[in-house]
């Protein structure tokens, strides 16, 4: 019972001791000082994200506005001008965003001139595993030197077909027909067919029976065609009609060809489509499955 007695006080007099230790380091802060720097550093990171916000607002204004005024500017390129207004955004965001954490770890007293050096020491090292980030901006220069995108631009990116939404260094964006948004690393881009910087060429096939009047559907189709490329300035060139001919697959029918300004050609193509099938129907040529391309 003794024995248990010393145990019991020799585990209240560690306890007792480590609480005065304890009280003695809580006590020897100087709590004014420590709330006080905690007040300066937090007004001057405060201050500073501030700061840095409405340098980002001004920025982006001074940004859109430079090219607002050279949109007015027929001899330029829209989407061109889109896609180094893009670029220019990121960049500047960029450059904003390494000075605010280079601000931010300067005011907690972190640094920053050991980081960067130990951070080119770690760099060299991780060379190799960065290669395809080195190519990605490699690629993506090129891209925008020699003008083979804009945003905007419909184009064909290997297996990826869509519009443009984006472009920069390291990625491209590109949203497809049916709405997916599609990141392209730069390096991975290899041919451009870049559907939206030549005239582009609708080609109709509409079906035909062997047996079809054919100079009544040529009459027609020359009748839809007088009445109806006069309210399309945006062809460049004229319909030609082919005559019957063998469209592939064992199937015959007629090809009319025309060309319009890029991005035009869609809803050209379907109304005239719309209207042949039309004026044909009701003439009374029968028309098997009809199909049409764009090319």
């Amino acid at each position: 019972m003794k024995l248990d007695n010393n145990v019991t006080d020799s585990v209240v007099n560690d306890v007792v001791e480590k609480t005065s230790l304890f009280s003695q380091y809580w006590y020897s802060i100087d709590w004014n000082t420590v709330i006080s720097n905690v007040l300066t550093t937090s007004i001057q990171i405060i201050f500073f994200l501030i700061l840095f916000y409405v340098v980002k607002r001004i920025g982006d204004f001074l940004i859109s506005q430079a090219f607002t005024r050279y949109r007015k500017k027929e001899s330029i390129s829209v989407n061109r001008l889109n896609t180094l207004n893009s670029l220019s955004k990121n960049l500047f965001h960029a450059l904003l965003g390494f000075l605010v954490a280079y601000s931010v770890l300067t005011v907690l007293g972190v640094p920053v001139g050991s980081l960067l050096a130990g951070a080119g020491v770690i760099g060299l090292a991780l060379s190799l595993g960065a290669q395809g980030f080195v190519s990605d901006i490699v690629n993506g220069f090129f891209l925008l030197l020699e003008k083979q995108l804009d945003v905007g631009d419909v184009v064909d990116l290997d297996t990826v077909s869509g519009t443009v939404v984006d472009v920069n260094l390291k990625t491209t964006q590109v949203k497809s027909f049916d709405g997916t948004l599609n990141y392209v690393p730069n390096r991975y881009i290899t041919i451009v067919s870049n559907k939206s910087r030549e005239d582009m060429q609708a080609l109709i096939n509409i079906r035909l029976f062997p047996d079809a009047d054919i100079q009544k559907v040529s009459d027609i189709i020359q009748e839809v065609n007088e009445r109806m490329v006069p309210q399309y300035p945006e062809i460049t060139e004229k319909p030609s009609y082919t005559g019957l001919i063998d469209i592939g697959d064992g199937q015959t029918g007629i090809r009319v060809t025309m060309y319009t300004l890029n991005g035009q050609q869609y809803s050209v193509q379907h109304s005239f489509f719309q209207e042949y099938v039309t004026r044909l129907t009701e003439a009374g040529i029968k028309i098997p499955l009809t199909t049409y391309n764009i090319v």
